[in-house]
Parts: C-alpha cells; sequence; structure tokens
C-alpha cells in the first residue's frame, strides 16, 4: 500500500493521536474504495443490513471503542500526624471503572499505597519500588497508573508501618499526587460515543459465556483464555493468550508499539456469574510487558505481546494455533468484549438454536468472513474453529460479513516466538475457573476444571485434595479424555471449622501441573453474632478497608463501643476504632494481638466515628460486628 493510499485508510478509519503511546478509532464513515485496498473483494451485502443500498462490502476495523474519559485532578496524599493510614476517594458517580495516575511515589522504606473498590473485592497496593506490588501501567509521562477499579469510587491510603511525624515528611516533599483519572463512561455516555455497529449481522444473537457452561461445556472452557484490553484507561479491545508460554494477541490497531503496550491493562475471568445476570466477578487484571512481534493495519493487524505477573493468569488456560486454511461452511464461535461488557458468546448467527456461526468466505486478501456477531471492543477477539476449538482467524474488521486475519498467515511470522504445542511435554497446566470462593457451612461451591489438550487424547482420572474435615470434593465426570472439562463440587458440611483451605485438583493417566482452589469456609458461631451491626469484608495482604462499607457512622450520645472481628484462622487481622476530629481521623482505640480475631471497648463521646480493619499477615474474609451508644 503506497503512503498516500495509506494515509486514506487511516483518515478513513480515524486513527486519532490521543496521548503519547495511544490512540483511538472514531466511528467509522463508508469507503468501499479503501476497503477494497484493506481487504481484498468480496460478496455483496444486502441492502437490508446497513440500511442503505451498497454497491461493494462495507468493512473497517471492530474500533477501540471509546470508553471512558480522562479527568484533571491534583490531590495530594501525605501523611499525618496521628494515625498509621490516610485516604481520599476518587468519586466518578455512575463510572463503570476509575484509573488513577499517580505522581512518583516518595514513601518511607516499607510504607505503601493501596488502590481498593469501596467493597475491598479489588486492592492494589503500590510501593517506592514499583518492581514490588501489584501490576501498573505507564503513560509517558512520571508517575504511572494504578489498575482500574471496577465502578465510580477509587479509594486511595497511604499506609505507615510505624509511627510517622507526618509534619517534618510532607516538608520534605514525602508522599504522593493524584494527577488524573480515567472514568468509564456510564450507560447513556457510552451509547452516545458508541453508535450501534453495523457489524452486529440482524439479530444479536450473543449471550454470556455462562450461558453456555452447560450446553457447550468445551466453547464454554475455550473462553477462559479471553481477556478484556483497557487501551490507555480510555478505550477497549480483546486479548487471549496463545501457546504455552507469556504470550499474548491482539490486534495491531489495539496495540501499535511498546509504549501503547506499557499503557494497556487486561482482565481475565471479568464475565457474568449466572446467565443474563448483570453480575460479572472481578477476575485478575494484569499489565503489559514486552512487546515481542506486530504487524501493522494494513498487512496481518497483530501484536504479540507478553504480560506482567503471568503466574496469575495461567489459571485460564489457553488457546492454540489451529494451523491450516479454513473451510467453507465450517462451524466457528468467537469470545470477546463487544462493547466493553462482560464477556460474550457469539455461536449462532441469529437466535440459540438457529443456524451456527460458519466460515462465509474462505479467502479475501488475508481474510476469511463470517456472519458471527461483534462490535467495538472486540477487536483482536479469536475465531475458534468448532471441529478443532483451536483459532483460525483473527477477528479485526466488520460489516457483515465480518473478517478475521486468516491465522495461518500470523502463524508463519510467529512460529519461533510461540510453543503451540498442544500439551507441553511433561508439564500440561490443569486450570480451576474460578480458582476461589467462599461458603457457608452446609453450601457448595463449584468450578469448572480445564484440562489440557495432550497427544494422543489419554483419558485423564482426576481427583482432588486438602479438603477439610468435613468437606467432599468431588468431580463430574471423574474422568475425561485430555481437553475436555470437568466440574469440581466442594460440599462444605455443616462441622467444618472456619478458615481458609487450599485445594489442590490433580490428574492421572498423563503428566500434569495441578491447579489450586482456595475455599474459604465462613464461621459459624461467632463473637460477633447479635451486635447491632454486622459488616463482612475480604482482604489482601497489606491491605485495610474502612467499615461502614467505606464509610464513618455517628453516634449523638456517649457512651460505650463494642466491637469484635472475626477473620481467617491462617490470619493475622487487626481492629482499629477511628473518630473524626474536625480534619482527620485520629486512633481512639484499637485491638492488635497476633491472631485473626480481636475485641475492642471504649466509651466514648457523642461524635463520627469509623472502624479499620487490616491485615498485617494473610488473606481472607471477615465479619466485623460492632454496637455504639
Amino acid at each position: 500500500m503506497t503512503p498516500d493510499v495509506l494515509a486514506q485508510v487511516q483518515s478513513f478509519l480515524g486513527i486519532d493521536t490521543l496521548h503519547p503511546g495511544a490512540r483511538m478509532l472514531r466511528r467509522l464513515i463508508p469507503a468501499a474504495a479503501l476497503v477494497a485496498a484493506v481487504v481484498g473483494p468480496a460478496p455483496p451485502i444486502l441492502a437490508a443490513e446497513l440500511g442503505e443500498p451498497v454497491a461493494a462490502p462495507v468493512a473497517a476495523p471492530s474500533p477501540v471503542t471509546r470508553t471512558g474519559a480522562s479527568e484533571s485532578a491534583n490531590t495530594a496524599i501525605r501523611y499525618g500526624n496521628t494515625g498509621n493510614s490516610w485516604r481520599t476517594e476518587v468519586k466518578a458517580p455512575g463510572a463503570t471503572y476509575v484509573k488513577v495516575h499517580f505522581a512518583p511515589l516518595k514513601l518511607v522504606a516499607g510504607d505503601y499505597v493501596t488502590v481498593a473498590s469501596p467493597d475491598g473485592r479489588e486492592v492494589y497496593t503500590y510501593y517506592a519500588d514499583r518492581s514490588k506490588g501489584s501490576p501498573f501501567t505507564e503513560h509517558g509521562g512520571p508517575g504511572f497508573a494504578a489498575m482500574s477499579v471496577d465502578g465510580d469510587t477509587a479509594v486511595v491510603t497511604l499506609h505507615a508501618t510505624g509511627a510517622r511525624h507526618g509534619a517534618q515528611l510532607t516538608r520534605q516533599g514525602y508522599g504522593t499526587r493524584v494527577t488524573r483519572y480515567d472514568r468509564g463512561f456510564a450507560t447513556a455516555e457510552f451509547a452516545a460515543n458508541n453508535p450501534r455497529p453495523f457489524s452486529v449481522c440482524g439479530n444479536d444473537a450473543r449471550k454470556d459465556v455462562v450461558c453456555y457452561q452447560n450446553s457447550h461445556p468445551t466453547e464454554y472452557a475455550r473462553s477462559h483464555a479471553v481477556a478484556r484490553q483497557l487501551v490507555n484507561g480510555l478505550g477497549s479491545c480483546t486479548a487471549w493468550r496463545v501457546g504455552n508460554t507469556n504470550r499474548m494477541l491482539t490486534n495491531a490497531h489495539c496495540v501499535a508499539d511498546a509504549a501503547e503496550l506499557r499503557s494497556s491493562e487486561f482482565q481475565f475471568d471479568f464475565q457474568c456469574a449466572t446467565c443474563g445476570g448483570n453480575n460479572p466477578r472481578t477476575g485478575t487484571k494484569v499489565s503489559g510487558q514486552d512487546l515481542i512481534r506486530t504487524s501493522s493495519l494494513q498487512n496481518l493487524d497483530y501484536t504479540l505481546f507478553s504480560v506482567s505477573n503471568f503466574e496469575s493468569i495461567r489459571q485460564y488456560g489457553t488457546l492454540y494455533l489451529d494451523v491450516r486454511e479454513p473451510t467453507a461452511n465450517e462451524r466457528i464461535y468467537i469470545a470477546g468484549h463487544g462493547d466493553i461488557l462482560p464477556k460474550r458468546m457469539s455461536l449462532f448467527e441469529e437466535s440459540d438454536g438457529g443456524a451456527t456461526c460458519k466460515i462465509d468466505v474462505v479467502s479475501s486478501g488475508v481474510n476469511t468472513g463470517y456472519r458471527c456477531d461483534s462490535s467495538g471492543g472486540n477487536s483482536g477477539s479469536p475465531v475458534l474453529a468448532g471441529s478443532s476449538h483451536k483459532v483460525i482467524a483473527l477477528h479485526h474488521l466488520g460489516g457483515c460479513p465480518n473478517w478475521g486475519t486468516r491465522i495461518t498467515l500470523v502463524y508463519n511470522e510467529i512460529r519461533n516466538d510461540i510453543d503451540n504445542t498442544s500439551g507441553i511435554p511433561g508439564t500440561p497446566v490443569l486450570a480451576l475457573t474460578p480458582s476461589s470462593g467462599t461458603v457457608a457451612p452446609g453450601s457448595t461451591a463449584t468450578a469448572t476444571l480445564q484440562t489440557p489438550t495432550i497427544s494422543g487424547n489419554p483419558t485423564l482420572t482426576l481427583s482432588a485434595t486438602g479438603a477439610p474435615v468435613g468437606t467432599s470434593a468431588v468431580f463430574s465426570p471423574s474422568a475425561v479424555t485430555a481437553g475436555q472439562p470437568s466440574t469440581l463440587t466442594l460440599s462444605v458440611g455443616t462441622t467444618t471449622a472456619p478458615g481458609t483451605y487450599t485445594i489442590t485438583a490433580s490428574a492421572t493417566g498423563a503428566t500434569t501441573t495441578p491447579a489450586t482452589y482456595t475455599l474459604t469456609v465462613s464461621g459459624g458461631q461467632t463473637p460477633c453474632q447479635g451486635m447491632k451491626v454486622t459488616k463482612t469484608g475480604t482482604l489482601t495482604p497489606g491491605a485495610s478497608q474502612y467499615q461502614p462499607d467505606g464509610s464513618f457512622f455517628q453516634t449523638t450520645a456517649s457512651g460505650a463501643h463494642k466491637a469484635c472481628l472475626t477473620g481467617p484462622t491462617s490470619a493475622n487481622y487487626d481492629l482499629y476504632l477511628q473518630k473524626w476530629n474536625g480534619s482527620t481521623w485520629p486512633t481512639v482505640a484499637q485491638a492488635t494481638t497476633a491472631a485473626a480475631s480481636e475485641t475492642l471497648t471504649y466509651n466514648g463521646t457523642a461524635g463520627y466515628y469509623r472502624y479499620q480493619v487490616k491485615s498485617v499477615t494473610g488473606s481472607g474474609t471477615y465479619t466485623l460486628g460492632y454496637n455504639y451508644p
């Protein structure tokens, strides 16, 4: 493609430079002549699909969907003279996520900053030495950005590990500053910025992936390796694990260079827990690490890269490439994050039980065509062959038919950069999804175990160890052909002691790497029962939360405050009661034994109070109960 033609295509596609190392794609204007330069000739489209007559197919990249806006901020986070933590909240009412950008951290050794959701489901920890702590992203200037927090509020807290003289540290420049934050669009704002795409072909037949857990278990299991990408805090694509090592694929128009990769985060397991439930899990978020290889939009439109904290996403499994040409009418399916929604699957063209998605155009330029529904945010999604459940194309263009780069062309360029062997000799990996859960005595929890594809298709006999006394762990089926899933059911007995336990899932019949499930059994009778107020939460090591619900309560009379805290048996949780003095929240009473559970009493005057629950060591759920005058 000549530079002049490329410039026209870029103009047509609406590629903008929004920030160093990041860009977005505006809504697309049909331009059939330019499409031919990108994808080559293709069969005509029915006029009804686009609402107007067209003489040639209209195809364009499913755009990097504009999912949010960046807001300026200049909020200092400083050490105080009392207490051991100081916090602020970044609120964007109605936002779907908040991503906080920081100036460089200057902290006393051992101290740290956390960015958390108010309910404690997400907690990210950052030290002055960024090689420690949680993943982060970079955006071309000093400082860094924390992982995004789902919802409209991010709680930013500076934690001290010892006594601090706040005024002196402030004069010396210690602390940090929130320089800006990105917020995810609310529903109406998202719709205004992203008109309905023309890559939904007729009826939108996509459903939450969990809707297919029982009817299409293999397709459901393969979807676990697919993640939502947040580009520079402002846009959305889809990416997925490929092969047995730390490698992922997406489109080049989603990640064009190393700087754009460093500004991106990837969220695995962002999918609804129930079909149509609008109850997505937080999952696991990692950031981009190394750009391995890329081919531009006008060529094959792919980027191969690695991510930080790779071990944290192994549990979601991986996908392999089906290195062959597509065939006409073969069944396919797509899992992805169109419209930045929780992960959905496109299995059918119009509705469940109707015609399945299939290859309609075997080859057109570098592409293969299909009528599986997609939309902005699906860019980078894997197109999987129903016969092998391996990737046969990399989705990147919309227009009905929609288009994916034929994966055999991509493989020819990346074959030396990935391990596409289905099952690593000696160490294929089992994967459990979800990998943790909290269960009350007398209740059950389930997880899907995905077994790896192994040469020779051996039969794997499954077992689970580590269940606490009174709890059973059963696989159904108990033996599967390698590559097939099984369901693990954990039945917690009424006599099982509260605590956190690690269940290990193993297989015989081939050498595999076990998977683990963290089971938290919530308390039965605890000292917190009978209290006026009861709150629960979940902590990670070193994190803290404020109760009630990240806020405070008021008492209008003097008298006794009584509180109790019950945490995981293997943890050390501390409890602090704090009272507002007009400018800060000094601690007025505390319980800081080396145990997981604490009790606290305090005689106080009328005023505003709050409790801080802090993990010294360990993680898991806790229950806080308290009375006040």
